[in-house]
């Protein structure tokens, strides 16, 4: 198993139609395709599901040490709204500490519109690798 498919086990991601793309060393890639079931009463993509799709690259970057590593705290800005196609999150981790990681999310459209920036801290379990070999 790789860390790809580590991250397949996160079912509401999952059924959020979130697909991780590409993880390496603190970095991440992941897409969701926006359909109709995103949508809020606006008609627009929900900010929740951009949430959820910024915090699963997160994850996948913080996580790329094989060590596991949770958020603590979230933040989220939307600058612009979109009710179709796929939307983008590339995880950067900016602060690779042994105990409180802290990476930035650009969320972005199709044509690479910047859509929202998400930033997260996170706390490492000292001592609990992920495993891979299941």
């Amino acid at each position: 198993m790789n860390l790809i498919d580590f991250f397949k086990k996160d079912r509401f991601a999952a059924l959020a139609g979130v697909e991780l793309m590409e993880v390496g060393d603190g970095h991440a890639k992941a897409r969701m395709l926006i359909t109709p079931d995103h949508l809020n009463g606006g008609g627009v993509c929900q900010g929740g599901a951009l949430f959820t799709l910024a915090d699963l690259a997160f994850a996948a970057a913080v996580n790329s040490h094989l060590t596991l590593t949770f958020s603590t705290s979230s933040n989220i800005t939307i600058f612009r709204s979109l009710s179709e196609g796929y939307v983008y999150a590339e995880a950067e981790e900016i602060v690779n500490h042994r105990r409180l990681p802290f990476a930035q999310v650009r969320i972005t459209d199709g044509q690479g519109h910047l859509v929202a920036m998400f930033t997260s801290s996170g706390y490492r379990k000292e001592g609990i690798s992920i495993n891979l070999d299941d």
